[in-house]
């Protein structure tokens, strides 16, 4: 059965943080756009936990910022370590933004005030609606949205989108460059006794492949770790065997209960372009790259706080040089994560005995140049991408 047509302004699909940041700026100035997701319900698990400086920051206008600090825990502070041997502390202290501290929030939680904070404004998410089909005629998109065996036609003037499997970049026909990571990766949120400090999140280089270790909400923390062979729902004695060999040796982890785990291949790639027509992307449609920083999520809400203020003003005077403007820089700045990302990764997980203890000694060299913190600060917290 097929309904009728509803026309909108712009056709958000996909409900994530990058679809529901841009749902909620647009609807705070006025701008009433569908937004609709294929799950009946948000997503309950943590995934995506790092909040950065400049999300932070972009976010402040929402209203959002402030309860995420309450939601959140501060972390000051980022190292690398050759198991108990400290390489490289970057102090996000020095970093020229009211928010000197990485937010450690799981993603659920933040997908769940910026869903409040769309509600609060007058917004909803419409779901379970998945996108079946699309025509793109010029400025005359119409998209079939199915669900339960019923089907709805939507015409938009724009149509924005978030998800890496993304059919809308698909049928707009905008490649997505680069490619997958041989590597596994395994996730897992856990208590433990840890004897380190929470003010800091962990990268362990290890001949074994790399181990993140995160602080979270109520005790818990988040592991992150690379595998070649992880199993489809990695246990406990799993996560903590690799742990053991990569993380602190003198006094070691251990892992009293396991909250969520989960295994996941990563790829790095950047859409060719971020806008085609009216055609636009963001997040994960627009570009997906190693957990290594912490840059994804943020990266994406950044795409779409920014593409609300783009948009606003196009729809306001009609002028569509802006959404180039917008989509040129947000390419770039893509382009330097996925770049920044994959090095981190490639240097962590490199195998070579010789190279290790090579690339060990030039970060422990590097560690000790504050200009060379500070850079990473920045790149870490994005604050270079104002």
């Amino acid at each position: 059965m097929e309904r009728s047509d509803v026309d909108a302004e712009l056709l958000i699909v996909g409900a994530g943080p990058s679809g529901l940041a841009l749902a909620a700026a647009l609807r705070r100035s006025g701008v009433s756009a569908l937004i609709v997701d294929k799950q009946a319900a948000g997503a309950n698990t943590s995934r995506a936990c790092v909040i950065h400086a400049r999300t932070l920051e972009v976010l402040e206008p929402l209203g959002v910022t402030e309860r995420l600090l309450q939601e959140g825990v501060k972390v000051p502070i980022f190292r690398i370590r050759d198991r108990d041997r400290a390489l490289l502390t970057i102090d996000f202290a020095e970093i020229e933004s009211p928010y000197p501290f990485t937010l450690m929030c799981p993603q659920d939680r933040t997908e769940r005030l910026l869903l409040a904070t769309l509600q609060g404004l007058g917004g909803q998410v419409e779901r379970p609606l998945e996108l079946i089909g699309l025509d793109i005629d010029g400025a005359n998109i119409v998209a079939t949205l199915g669900a339960n065996g019923q089907r709805r036609r939507v015409r938009s003037r724009w149509l924005g989108c978030d998800g890496m499997h993304s059919r809308v970049r698909e049928q707009a026909g905008i490649p997505f460059d680069g490619a997958a990571y041989d590597q596994g990766f395994v996730l897992a949120d856990v208590h433990m006794d840890w004897p380190l400090s929470r003010e800091e999140v962990t990268l362990f280089y290890s001949p074994q492949g790399l181990a993140v270790v995160a602080p979270l909400p109520d005790d818990h923390f988040r592991i992150v770790a690379t595998d070649d062979a992880v199993p489809e729902n990695p246990s406990l004695d799993y996560v903590q065997a690799l742990l053991d060999p990569r993380g602190p040796e003198a006094r070691r982890a251990r892992i009293r209960d396991l909250a969520w785990s989960s295994r996941f291949r990563i790829h790095h790639r950047v859409a060719r372009t971020p806008r085609k027509g009216h055609v636009l992307l963001c997040g994960d449609a627009a570009h997906v790259h190693s957990p290594a920083g912490g840059q994804g999520m943020n990266t994406g809400i950044q795409d779409a706080v920014s593409l609300a203020h783009a948009l606003m003003d196009t729809l306001r005077d009609g002028d569509e040089a802006r959404l180039d403007r917008w989509a040129e820089a947000r390419h770039r700045v893509a382009a330097d994560v996925v770049a920044l990302t994959d090095r981190i990764t490639r240097v962590a997980t490199m195998k070579s005995p010789i190279r290790q203890s090579i690339r060990n000694a030039a970060i422990a060299f590097l560690g000790h140049l504050p200009p060379v913190r500070a850079a990473v600060a920045r790149n870490l917290a994005e604050i270079n991408a104002r």
